[in-house]
């Protein structure tokens, strides 16, 4: 019993740490954004709500500089100040944003983003319980290790949730009529908007996959539905 102790307060670790991070992203997305009301982007939402058939996509915009979208695990599409800046200055067009919406809504479609919720308490409750068994074998490194595994393979689970959030995007997009011309587009663009050149690490260190990987799989896709 006395064994097991150190891996149950992991557990429990782990279950406050999700509850924790749902109630903190949640208050602060509500302080810090505000909903979508550019007159563009909410035509491009409302044309990809039809394709799916509901009433509305709930799109907001994120007061934050760096350039991103995200999905919230209640279902709402955030895009960021920065990148909603990038479409006002010319850098990205209004198709390309709407592929930002539709990849977000793949999150939350496929169950990605309460998916990653979990799977970040559980990585918390993993890496203690591993670093808890690891130091008892190998002191000092026990630890590092335990977090190196862990974030293998958290970045392993972002980057498949990330390609099926783009094919997930492309079909919507398609159906939709806006096409995945500007989601291929966005992407090659994107280290340029987000600034992330060179010196990268290795792609399988990664959360998110290689963009030419990215642009590779969207191209194969529409070669196969064009047929």
């Amino acid at each position: 019993m006395i064994k097991i102790i150190p891996i149950m307060l992991a557990v429990l670790y782990g279950l406050a740490m999700y509850r924790f991070s749902v109630w903190r992203t949640g208050r602060e997305l509500d302080e810090k954004s505000t909903v979508l009301a550019d007159p563009k982007l909410v035509a491009m939402s409302k044309q990809m709500a039809k394709a799916l058939e509901i009433p509305r996509i709930n799109v907001h915009i994120y007061e934050i500089e760096p350039v991103n979208g995200l999905a919230a695990p209640d279902g709402r599409i955030f895009i960021t100040r920065g990148f909603y800046n990038k479409f006002r200055s010319g850098e990205v067009s209004a198709e390309e944003l709407a592929s930002v919406i539709a990849h977000e809504l793949g999150h939350v479609a496929l169950g990605h983003s309460r998916r990653r919720m979990i799977d970040f308490s559980g990585q918390n409750a993993m890496r203690a319980a591993l670093g808890m068994v690891l130091s008892r074998f190998i002191p000092g490194i026990g630890s590092w290790i335990a977090n190196m595994l862990t974030s293998l393979l958290a970045a392993k689970l972002s980057r498949s949730d990330e390609f099926e959030a783009d094919a997930y995007a492309a079909a919507l997009l398609t159906k939709a009529g806006i096409g995945i011309a500007p989601q291929i587009s966005l992407f090659k663009k994107l280290d340029a908007l987000t600034k992330s050149g060179g010196g990268r690490p290795p792609a399988w260190l990664l959360t998110h996959p290689h963009t030419e990987d990215r642009i590779a799989a969207l191209t194969s896709m529409q070669v196969k539905w064009d047929r």
